[in-house]
């Protein structure tokens, strides 16, 4: 098979990643904070990291809100979000920001219905989170009250959710809108996805949205309606198509909030870990060293298999010249 021009730029961008942290680092310890989305991936990846000789890295599932306030307060080295920082929170981080798109994952809407296979319009999404819809049987499935879970903490998960779905039905924008933190109008909160997840797991009739590798035991994943009327399933494949079209601005952000596609799922996103610009002195090695072996060819490929979808090349690209910009 040829090798592509892309192809060979990218390889020539791991190796000069590789080469500026060859220095030898005795097992720094670095501590990071943010978003739970993506923790299950995150924390297979610091553990091989740090089995293979390199930085161990202590990494706090405390949820995007969390995990940008510990950065803004310069208590973590390094930070992670599912919802891009615009520019009052990047000015905020006296040390300035470098956002880094680390991986892409899909947000399923999770419920717990023995016997019910769900297929959702949009619209059906967003009227199960404004309360309209509140039994399966509104949705072809035998009768039961749903039960809807939510984030009760600063979530760039509930952002990247209400981002899209504010963007697929007028009345959703009006009453719940988009952030991090929204008040939804039904349902019980639960802290982080695993929080999420455990009260849909826990709650026969249970619903909520939470990253696709959270879906497991007693939950099931619905099937959602896409732009271009398909069905289908937060898989790493459907996910994949949903960011083929995300384009990243002068900051690292792009969101696609309906992408286009027979196979995109609806609700696809980046997440990003934030570094520090400057001053990040000692640690820059590790941080480079722990960020280039989270964008490299093993650590990427490694997605799928943990309910993950790995970064398009052209923004993996982008990623890595981003790590170079970490300064002393």
């Amino acid at each position: 098979m040829p090798v592509t021009k892309k192809a060979v730029a990218l390889s020539s961008l791991v190796a000069l990643s590789a080469a500026a942290i060859a220095p030898a680092i005795a097992q720094q310890s670095l501590n990071g904070a943010g978003a739970s989305f993506p923790a299950p991936l995150y924390q297979k990846w610091f553990q091989e990291l740090a089995a293979a000789g390199g930085p161990k890295v202590n990494y706090q599932a405390v949820g995007s809100g969390a995990g940008v306030r510990q950065m803004i307060a310069g208590t973590s080295d390094f930070g992670a979000s599912d919802k891009p920082l615009g520019a009052k929170k990047r000015d905020k981080i006296k040390r300035g920001v470098i956002q880094i798109p680390m991986t892409g994952g899909t947000i399923a809407v999770g419920y717990n219905k023995p016997g019910c296979t769900l297929k959702l319009t949009q619209k059906q999404v967003a009227e199960i989170f404004l309360g309209k819809i509140t039994d399966y049987s509104q949705l072809g499935c035998a009768a039961g009250p749903i039960t809807v879970a939510y984030r009760s903490d600063g979530s760039g998960t509930t952002f990247a959710f209400t981002n899209a779905v504010a963007a697929w039905n007028g009345d959703f924008k009006d009453t719940i809108g988009v952030g991090k933190s929204v008040n939804w109008p039904v349902g019980s909160g639960g802290k982080g996805n695993s929080g999420v997840a455990g009260v849909i797991q826990n709650t026969p009739g249970g619903l909520g949205y939470v990253n696709q590798a959270y879906v497991k035991g007693k939950i099931k994943a619905a099937a959602i309606q896409n732009k271009d009327g398909n069905y289908v399933k937060p898989t790493s494949k459907n996910g994949s198509a949903g960011l083929a079209g995300i384009k990243l601005d002068a900051y690292n952000t792009g969101t696609d909030t309906n992408p286009s596609g027979a196979n995109a799922y609806p609700i696809s996103t980046l997440t990003w870990i934030l570094a520090y610009a400057s001053g990040n002195g000692d640690n820059t090695p590790a941080l480079k060293k722990t960020f280039a072996y989270m964008l490299s060819n093993k650590a990427q490929s490694q997605a799928p298999s943990l309910g993950y979808v790995p970064l398009p090349s052209s923004i993996r690209k982008i990623s890595l010249a981003a790590v170079q910009k970490i300064a002393n």
